[in-house]
């Protein structure tokens, strides 16, 4: 005869669940979803005035047209000069306002 070690017996379904620690979802209690909702409300409400800033900060570098009635000569030697210098007349235009406001002190 040989020697047979120990079986362990037949376990049902039901028995091999009731042993078994349950683990469901954590139930936070009130003050800690309290203090969860606050945090996620202060991290809300610093990503909107970072998205306002932002904003105001684009507004500030946005282009602000000025229009400027320019007789026909003078538009016409603006021109020239754009062309014959290979650049745009605007930017002739924005050095020529810069250097008289440097010049004056502005």
């Amino acid at each position: 005869m040989a020697a047979q070690g120990p079986t362990a017996a037949p376990v049902s379904a039901a028995d091999a669940t009731r042993e078994r620690p349950r683990r469901g979802l954590p139930n936070p209690g009130g003050e800690e979803r309290k203090s969860k909702s606050i945090e996620r409300a202060l991290a809300q409400e610093e990503g909107r005035y970072r998205l306002r800033n932002l904003k105001r900060a684009h507004a500030r570098e946005a282009k602000h047209y000025v229009n400027c009635p320019l007789d026909y000569d003078t538009k016409m030697r603006l021109q020239k000069a754009a062309f014959d210098n290979d650049i745009k007349m605007t930017v002739i235009i924005k050095a020529a306002i810069d250097q008289f406001l440097r010049d004056n002190g502005y």
